[in-house]
């Protein structure tokens, strides 16, 4: 037996589900639309609309404030770093000294790049 087939098994098996999914809310959901749910949400931030070169009185868009995305990014970013820690600690033993020196750089790398982002304020919930 090929060691891929049980991956492209899985795959063909998670795709179809999430099809299935997709389809099957669609059918037997609740199709109840009011204005409330055609608005973009985002965390509780009020959206506040603007002007565009419509014509006056024209609003077509919505803003929301750029802190709110920098913040997820943050977080996305500093997320995916912890994540290649766990490598590490789970073969701690086999690396050697270039494991622990090759961490060392990984973690002095976060570090600069949270005390960077902390000393310019991105981190304040102001």
């Amino acid at each position: 037996m090929n060691i891929e087939m049980p991956t492209l098994v899985l795959g063909a098996v998670a795709a179809a589900f999430a099809v299935f999914s997709v389809i099957l809310s669609a059918l037997v959901g609740p199709k109840r639309y009011n204005r409330a749910k055609q608005e973009a949400y985002e965390c509780g931030i009020e959206p506040t609309p603007h002007a565009v070169a419509g014509g006056p009185g024209s609003v077509t868009g919505q803003r929301f404030p750029v802190k709110y995305y920098l913040t997820a990014m943050l977080f996305i970013i500093f997320d995916i770093e912890i994540v290649f820690l766990y490598p590490w600690a789970v073969h701690f033993d086999a690396l050697g000294l270039f494991g622990l020196a090759a961490m060392a750089l990984f973690i002095f790398n976060v570090s600069v790049a949270y005390a960077y982002e902390w000393r310019r304020g991105g981190l304040s919930w102001d």
